[in-house]
């Protein structure tokens, strides 16, 4: 990665945009270029320290829903583990593994100790710190994933949908055409969009900066409100009309998500901890969902 060129984005980012014909603003768009010389070589890794993003080992995020189908919750764990096998050309970068566990439940959130939630889906982000120091510390790469996930209907050619378990959504940098995106900027500024990650037909996320002075004020008043956070705009071509509003509010990390498709979907931070309810940390004992 060129640091030179992100270092001059408070300033090139402006000069870059353009005014099109209906007077719309089209912000710059930064071609993300892995350079593993801008990383410390494995197995060292970098602290995950961004200002807008903190992943420190030990750290967890719990996160709930209320969806037009239930309630929806997500635990995010930094874990002490580091993925040291890449192929080329990024073997010679290491990751830090971050897990995601999601639970799901056929009604409205509630959380007591007998109220019984299913997981279904687990999954592990690879993510790496580069050594730039921007205004909010290193840009943080994100370089792959593994998952499995609870299919409650799978369509079955010529059959009745079944249960099963598949890996869909899985991918790593450097494997079958994919490479690594930036989930973060060191040096984030308005208008700015970034690949995220890319694997075609799979993954192709995209983020924009669309404000660095945003509020945000949570349902559970014991976090907040908070100010000065990150605001991000998230979609993919993969999916036209489907976006997501994410709030990156220090010292916390992510703390608000507005999943915006049809009707808005507001995805918060309750705390480090699972609440109270039944929460298995496996999925549903069923096969493996049959290849394409």
């Amino acid at each position: 990665m060129d640091r030179k060129k992100i270092n001059c984005f408070s300033a090139a980012s402006i000069a870059l945009m353009t005014t099109g014909f209906s007077g719309a603003v089209t912000a710059a768009e930064y071609d993300v270029d892995f350079d593993p010389a801008d990383f410390p070589r494995k197995p060292h890794i970098n602290a995950i320290d961004n200002t807008y993003w903190p992943l420190l080992s030990g750290t967890s995020f719990v996160y709930s829903a209320e969806t037009e189908d239930g309630c929806e919750v997500n635990m995010v764990t930094v874990t002490s583990r580091i993925k040291k096998k890449f192929d080329a050309p990024y073997d010679t970068v290491a990751a830090l593994e971050v897990d995601d566990l999601e639970w799901f439940r056929e009604d409205e959130c509630v959380f007591e100790e007998d109220v019984e939630y299913t997981l279904m889906e687990k999954t592990t982000d690879w993510y790496a710190q580069d050594n730039f120091v921007g205004t909010a510390g290193g840009n943080i790469w994100y370089l792959g994933e593994e998952t499995e996930a609870y299919e409650e209907e799978f369509e079955v050619e010529g059959g009745d949908p079944i249960e099963c378990i598949t890996d869909e959504g899985a991918w790593e940098a450097g494997q079958d055409g994919a490479t690594a995106g930036i989930v973060m900027l060191g040096s984030p500024v308005k208008g700015l969009t970034y690949q995220q990650e890319y694997l075609e037909g799979e993954a192709e996320d995209m983020g924009q900066v669309l404000s660095l002075s945003a509020t945000v004020e949570l349902e559970d008043d014991i976090f907040g409100p908070f100010a000065g956070c990150l605001k991000t705009k998230e979609w993919t071509p993969l999916e036209p009309g489907s976006n997501e509003h994410k709030y990156y509010c220090p010292p916390v990390g992510l703390v608000l998500i507005n999943e915006l498709q049809g009707k808005t979907v507001r995805v918060e931070y309750i705390g480090e901890d699972l609440p109270d309810g039944d929460f298995p940390e496996d999925l549903p004992d069923v096969g493996d969902c049959p290849a394409d």
